[in-house]
């Protein structure tokens, strides 16, 4: 199945994108794609009321706003330099333990919603990243046990302000977490969909140009593994979500001098079996 979140920000309904790319509302199911749906067997669910009832739900329009496919995440957990060509083009040695970071919840939107430059912001980057949303509470699980503890896989861009990431003291997570931050989607695509998410290609453009180009092969740590070692840490509930990190191409690591995003940048990525994204870049207006 793939789940999308459609409407008004902050007033988005449940639904589902259909084999045939149409979309469909599933008000009528009853629960939105939160944590209580995806702990309480909600999936189950929602493909029984897909059997019975989709063909007969309201159509959802093309021009219709998706949201982000699931509710606010109690946490994201980030990975950095999880990717081999990443990790050397910011001079940085390879990770011998994941790399963990947070990005704040109220940074997620929609998949096709604005990018907001922060206030007194120079340096916003771009990152097309596989995220992994949570399907079962999971603590001190294994790898082997790490797919079971999975609803799905969606489309995220972890955007970042280097300077105040890198240049301003403290954590990663203050350069992570600004409103926009983190579009999710277009949906989120069960795991029957994605068979091997450490196969697939993941791609980004700025203003048409090809910035990243590269596949989930590249990944130092697979998504099990992920899974698996966050749980050691912190207790992930239904709903969280894991990003699994970025490929070469970032702004940073564009020589000899980096480029950020400035207002009126468009920025395209996608990720084969999870759709694409869009968003153009605008100047925080408060």
């Amino acid at each position: 199945m793939k789940l999308i979140r459609f409407g008004e920000a902050g007033r988005e309904r449940p639904g589902i994108q259909l084999p045939d790319g149409s979309r469909v509302d599933a008000s009528a199911f009853g629960a939105d794609y939160d944590e209580a749906f995806f702990g309480g067997d909600g999936l189950r669910r929602l493909r029984d009321w897909c059997d019975r009832s989709a063909a007969r739900a309201p159509r959802v329009t093309p021009e219709t706003r998706l949201g982000p496919p699931l509710c606010r995440p109690s946490k994201i957990v980030c990975i950095g330099l999880n990717f081999r060509d990443h990790a050397a083009e910011s001079g940085m040695e390879l990770p011998k333990e994941p790399v963990i970071f947070f990005k704040a919840s109220s940074s997620v939107v929609g998949p096709n919603d604005p990018l907001v430059i922060p206030r007194n912001s120079r340096k916003v980057d771009w990152e097309v990243e596989l995220a992994v949303a949570i399907g079962a509470r999971a603590q001190y699980v294994t790898p082997d046990e790490a797919p079971r503890h999975i609803a799905g896989y969606v489309l995220h861009n972890d955007y970042s302000e280097r300077e105040f990431q890198l240049e301003r003291g403290g954590q990663w997570v203050k350069g992570k977490s600004a409103d926009s931050f983190a579009p999710l989607g277009p949906f989120l695509a069960t795991p029957e969909e994605i068979p091997d998410p450490g196969a697939l290609t993941m791609w980004l453009t700025v203003n048409g140009e090809t910035r990243q180009r590269s596949t989930t092969a590249n990944m130092i740590f697979n998504v099990a593994h992920l899974v698996s070692y966050v749980s050691q840490f912190m207790t992930l509930l239904p709903g969280d979500v894991i990003s699994t990190g970025t490929p070469a191409g970032v702004g940073l690591g564009i020589k000899p001098a980096p480029v950020y995003l400035k207002p009126g940048d468009v920025v395209a990525l996608g990720i084969d079996g999870l759709g694409e994204q869009r968003q153009q870049a605008v100047a925080y207006m408060r």
